[in-house]
């Protein structure tokens, strides 16, 4: 288990502000799991237009921040850093349920546990909580591809059909 601030999430993740969505790694078992969080502040872009009158995180963004959260655990497991080519492409999000909304001020904990990995397929199970309420529950796919390698569509088709 270890602890990763910012500069080091930011070699693992290609997303920058005002989409970087994982503020700390907490924990991460390589391979296995991860706890990460994102400190949730008014000053988020996306609370301008959803909904100025009562900021609530849309939950496409709460599902992004997982994806991202699951997509350090992929990367600093095989040691793959977006600088040398690799991507984790999001490709799917199945059972989602979002149980609470998340607002400014609230510290979204990020949690993705790593169920397999098939053919650069991940699958993770992942939750998101705040002050241990859940707050949204998923199992989100990546797929993981180098630049100019790889077929130019993504399909997870016989994956998903598989498990």
């Amino acid at each position: 288990m270890s602890i990763m601030h910012i500069d080091q999430i930011k070699a693992y993740l290609p997303q920058r502000y005002p989409f970087l969505m994982v503020d700390r790694v907490l924990e991460i078992e390589m391979g296995k799991r991860i706890k990460a969080y994102k400190n949730v502040t008014v000053n988020e872009e996306f609370f301008q237009g959803h909904f100025p009158h009562k900021p609530i995180m849309p939950g496409v963004m709460i599902i992004e921040a997982l994806a991202q959260a699951a997509g350090v655990l992929g990367f600093k497991s095989q040691e793959k850093l977006p600088r040398d080519g690799y991507l984790y492409y999001f490709v799917g999000a199945d059972g989602v349920r979002l149980k609470r909304p998340v607002v400014p001020g609230d510290q979204l904990m990020l949690e993705a546990e790593l169920v397999v990995v098939k053919r650069g397929i991940y699958k993770f199970q992942c939750k998101a909580s705040v002050d241990g309420e859940l707050a949204c529950e998923a199992t989100i796919l990546c797929a993981e591809r180098k630049e100019g390698e790889g077929p130019k569509t993504i399909t997870t088709e016989p994956f998903v059909t598989a498990l």
